[in-house]
């Protein structure tokens, strides 16, 4: 077994399904999704693409842009988050929610996308 690989696919596998926790609920209620949840999805899809950097092939190319376009997202929902809850006046409404939670379900298809072509790729293997 190759441990470089089971802690790439750890890293890609936890990146979905942290995000999937946050991402699912009510888009426009906040109750439904935790600011550190979506902080870990970030910190944990920055992780998982740092993992990716060594692989110089097509399909390791493309895995690279999923988890680029998943972090691109996940960033700019913080950042929203952030600049509402501690800019601006207004607090956290269900139309910021909303944005904030669309934003995540981008990097969950981006990261659902990732997870597909690792396990192509690794049934694409021969031994």
């Amino acid at each position: 077994m190759n441990l470089e690989k089971v802690i790439f696919a750890f890293f890609i596998v936890l990146a979905l399904t942290i995000n999937f926790g946050f991402f699912i609920g009510d888009i426009d209620n906040p109750d439904h999704h935790n600011v550190y949840e979506l902080y870990a999805a970030l910190v944990i899809s920055l992780i998982a693409t740092v993992l990716k950097f060594g692989d110089r092939t097509h399909i390791g190319a493309v895995l690279l842009a999923t988890s680029l376009v998943a972090d691109v997202q996940l960033i700019i929902a913080a950042v929203i988050w952030g600049v509402v809850e501690h800019v601006t006046q207004t607090g956290m409404t269900p139309h910021v929610m909303a944005a904030i939670v669309s934003l995540s379900g981008g990097a969950l298809l981006a990261n659902i996308t990732s997870v597909v072509l690792f396990v192509i790729e690794t049934s694409m293997m021969r031994r």
